[in-house]
Parts: structure tokens; sequence; C-alpha cells
């Protein structure tokens, strides 16, 4: 085996199913969160069949699947909530996995916290890594209460502003992708039963989810703004007054909205580090490697196929250097292929009207394409 001991920073979905992966595979695993709380961060989440596969091959696609919401198709609807078409979902998991389910972040996180907890895994909470010495054959580092360790391999699971990117002498930085998104958790309805996205409105799009049995994930992709641009009023009274003009289900969950109610808002970024994501034997993976605009809802896939095949590979008989070739060799053409898809999406939305727009041939090749291995 090539290593028998990992540092992991970052206890997200790519943290959490790499250390799951690894402890079961025998390697000796140490998990540092930066927060002191470990939870899901932020409301609902799609997690397409490919995401599936990858919790399914460390153990925990059943929970997952239970906590959550299964469905097979996306219906597309004009603003006023009428239909515009019924898209079935490529089954990227397999035929034996839901083509979709929504879920709560915090559902599938509570998931794999208990998880890696009985896996094994040493759990280190408001940690984070100050500073990192690498040599042929180990990595030493220094963490943020001063204590040090010694690791085969570091991996930096550690989202879009990632730490260890940076310490790593790795310059690229998130940019906009040029809107904003709303995400609120809603009631049901109780005839959703599949994600329906509204297109023709007065922002650039509209759509939700189902995650539970009494509740769905609506959201609301705006044009870019700054958070701080509402002078203090209350986030829900803000999320009615742009969704207006929005019908079907979507005018049932908006007329619901209380001032107060918990709303996420946030600019949307990406990135794309080029080939290599490592430094010797240290590398970042993930959102700290690839983060792409929620458009084709593969985020978390690319995600969680990261971590699996990092570990199949780095528990494998290769040097890591050949480990860490490997890898990339596997996962950058498939990572770059959804970003940059991603970001043609995300551009056409800005840029209504454009000749030769076409996002559902670009939805369906995408996910034709993850069809393929991991």
């Amino acid at each position: 085996m090539s290593v028998s001991s990992v540092l992991v920073l970052g206890g997200g979905v790519t943290g959490s199913v790499l250390s799951l992966a690894l402890a079961q595979r025998g390697v000796q695993v140490d998990l540092a969160e930066i927060s002191p709380v470990w939870h899901g961060v932020g409301h609902g989440i799609t997690i397409q069949g490919n995401a599936l596969l990858a919790l399914q091959k460390v153990g925990v696609a059943g929970q997952v699947i239970a906590a959550g919401f299964p469905f097979s198709h996306m219906r597309l609807l004009h603003a006023d909530g009428s239909v515009l078409a019924d898209l079935p979902t490529p089954q990227t998991g397999g035929s034996d996995l839901p083509p979709t389910i929504g879920s709560l972040r915090a559902s599938m996180q509570e998931v794999l916290c208990k998880a890696v907890y009985g896996a094994g895994v040493c759990v280190r909470l408001g940690l984070t890594i100050e500073h990192l010495s690498l040599a042929p054959e180990r990595v030493d580092v220094v963490f943020s209460d001063g204590t040090k360790g010694r690791y085969d391999l570091v991996v930096g699971a550690d989202g879009i502003h990632s730490h260890l990117r940076g310490l790593l002498g790795i310059a690229v930085r998130p940019r906009s992708a040029g809107m904003t998104i709303w995400r609120i958790v809603a009631p049901r309805p109780e005839q959703l039963q599949c994600a329906e996205v509204y297109y023709g409105g007065p922002r650039y799009k509209a759509g939700y989810s189902p995650i539970s049995a009494g509740q769905c994930y609506a959201y609301l992709l705006d044009e870019d703004m700054d958070p701080g641009a509402f002078d203090g009023r209350p986030l829900g009274a803000v999320l009615r007054e742009r969704s207006a003009g929005y019908g079907g289900r979507w005018g049932q969950i908006r007329e619901g909205i209380a001032d107060d109610a918990a709303v996420d808002f946030r600019r949307i970024e990406h990135l794309l580090v080029d080939d290599p994501w490592h430094r010797g034997r240290a590398i970042i993976i993930g959102d700290a490697a690839h983060t792409c605009p929620p458009l084709i809802a593969q985020g978390a896939a690319m995600c969680a196929e990261d971590a699996v095949v990092l570990a199949e590979l780095v528990t494998a008989d290769e040097a890591v250097p050949d480990a860490l070739a490997e890898f990339m060799r596997r996962r950058y053409p498939r990572v770059r292929m959804v970003v940059r898809n991603s970001l043609q999406l995300a551009d056409w939305e800005t840029h209504p009207g454009t000749p030769g727009a076409d996002p559902g041939r670009v939805m369906s090749e995408t996910l034709t394409a993850l069809l393929a291995p991991a």
C-alpha cells in the first residue's frame, strides 16, 4: 500500500468521503475541520446518480437516499408555470441507483459524520494547518494549535477558499460567475415529484427540488449583487420581491416566505486549477481544485468521485507520485468538462438571446458523458 497515514483537511462531502474510503482500506486518517461544529452548510442539495455511486462505494448511499427524496426527471416550465418539456435524467450511477435525489445538506452530512466516526477516523475540530514541509517520503505539518504531525500524504478538501491551496503556492483564486443565488427550504407542494425549472421570467432562472416527504429546496438565480446591498432588510421580504412574476408552484412557495425566513443569499463563484493539483505529497481535490456554477448539479458528484478515486489509487501498489499522476489523468478531463459546460450555461443565462444557445443540449451531453466510469 502506497500510504499508511493521511491528513485530510476539510470535513465536507469531499473530505468525509475520502476519510471513509481511506479508513476502510486500512489507512490511519486524521481529519482536521476548521469549524468547531461539524455539520452541513447551506440548504438543499441535488445529488445525482454518479454521486450516489461514490457514496455507495463507501457504504452510505442507502442512508443518504433514505433521508432524501429520489426522482427521475426534470420538468422545464414557462414563468407562468405551464410546461415546456419533461426531461428524463440519465442514470449516471447505474440502474440500481436513483438518477437523482434531493436532500438537505445537513441530512447528508449527518450520515457522513456518523460514518466517519464509526470508521475510526481521528476527527479534530476547530483546527487547520499553519505550515507544511514537503519531503520525498513524507509531509511534516504544524497545526494551528501548535501541535505537529507527520504523514505520508496531505489532502486539501477544504473548499473553494482552500487554505492548503495557498500554502502550496497555487495562485488560482475564485472568480464570479456573474450571478447570485437565493436558496430557501419550504413546504413541498404535494404534487411536486421532481425538479422543476422556470425559464423566461424576470430573473435568470427559478426552480426547486423535492428533498423530503414534506419539504422542497427552492432557489432563484439572480443578477450579480453585493450580499450587503439590501440595507438590512429581511432577506425573506427581498426574496418575495425578487421572485415576483413566477407562477405555478413557485408562486405558492413565494406566498409562504416569511420576512424572517432562513434565506441563503450569495454570489456564485467558480475556479479550475490546472493540472497538476499536487505538489510533492500534498494535493487539493474537490471544490479546492474545481468549483462550478450549480447549473448541471454536478458539484457534489465531482467532489465525491475525486475522493473515491484518490483513495483507490493511493492505497494500491504504485508509488505515491505515480498514483497522483494517474489520479490527474483520470480526473482532470472529466472535471474540466463539467466546469466548462457549467460556465457555458451560466454565460447563456446572463446573456439571454445568445445565438445558438442550447442549454438542453449541453446538459444532456454532459450527463451522457458522465455515464462513463469515473
